[in-house]
């Protein structure tokens, strides 16, 4: 019976991170449309989107290969088990050995590959500019995110993220200069790898500037459609990182009750709402930026990530 249990609670982690993360691209949407004055589309659009598109017909290219037609299915696995094993209401799951923060950027980077070999496949030239480009962002992006995991381990002592989160729950940790640079940096990063402003804009096709929307140009029908929720559950990804590693406060601990899962998802739900809010705020206070200075916004993040990590080294030589 126990079994079981630890299977449906594992189970309502997977499915909630997939189910929700349309709600959060359209909540994000709907209040950046709200900021600049218009009313937007509704809230649930982007489920009515995802149906339609499941509905229609896959339009290939004559010398498309195999890469580009299995691509966007890798993409979404990779990326939803990547956010599953993220601890989102509950720490210590079934599956939460396996939820270590290197074995997340090595998913994200799986995807990242596929969609970039995806872009270049056909041979179009805007889906190879968007390869280049993600690739060169991808460059400064993962090793200021591996020193962002190296900071949370030289802290906690582990890259385990239930562990982490059951740590920095407690507050054990304390407030740390070197957390305050971490989440920084986390968060141009979470900015630069989901394509956002001021690095890309994903509401334009703006040829010169588009770098996400250029390597997914040519797909269509239910190829997009799983394109378009792997986008959506990379978002909750990094919402649900931001969330459990800097702020894992509603967290249900391992072998808790009912009532403590039941206000851990409304906490988790709660972080996702704040979070949704706050990024098409930050969005519309800045303009988007020239593709020749990504590496400059990037490499700001790499710098955060460092100087943590430095810090760290420093404080406990003491």
């Amino acid at each position: 019976m126990a079994l079981i249990v630890d299977f449906f609670l594992q189970g309502v982690q997977m499915m909630l991170v997939v189910a929700i993360a349309p709600a959060v691209l359209g909540l994000t949407r709907k209040v950046k449309a709200r900021l600049l004055r218009r009313i937007g589309p509704p809230v649930l659009q982007p489920y009515r989107d995802l149906w339609k598109l499941m509905h229609k017909e896959a339009v290939l290219a004559h010398n498309a290969s195999w890469i580009y037609r299995t691509a966007p299915y890798l993409i979404f696995a990779a990326t939803w088990v990547a956010a599953a094993l993220v601890p989102s209401y509950a720490a210590g799951l079934l599956f939460s050995w396996s939820a270590d923060l290197i074995a997340i950027v090595a998913l994200l980077g799986t995807a990242r590959f596929a969609l970039a070999l995806a872009g270049m496949d056909v041979g179009t030239a805007f889906g190879g500019i968007g390869s280049s480009r993600e690739m060169m962002i991808a460059s400064l992006a993962e090793p200021a995110m591996l020193l962002i995991v190296f900071t949370v381990a030289l802290v906690a002592g582990t890259t385990q993220l239930s562990a982490v989160a059951t740590l920095f729950s407690t507050g054990s940790a304390g407030l740390r200069v070197s957390l305050g640079l971490g989440l920084f940096a986390f968060l141009l990063v979470a900015i630069a790898e989901n394509a956002r402003i001021p690095i890309d804009n994903p509401a334009t096709h703006l040829e010169l500037t588009m770098v996400h929307e250029a390597m997914v140009l040519e797909y269509s029908g239910r190829h997009l459609a799983m394109i378009e929720a792997a986008s959506a559950v990379k978002l909750v990804l990094y919402f649900s990182l931001i969330a459990c590693l800097f702020a894992p406060l509603g967290i249900a601990g391992p072998g808790a009750a009912a009532s403590d899962y039941a206000l851990g998802i409304a906490a988790y739900l709660g972080k996702l709402f704040v979070l949704a809010l706050l990024l098409p705020i930050a969005e519309t206070g800045v303009a988007k930026m020239r593709v020749f200075r990504y590496p400059l916004f990037v490499g700001s993040a790499f710098a955060a990530a460092a100087l943590a990590v430095f810090l760290l080294f420093v404080s406990k030589g003491f």
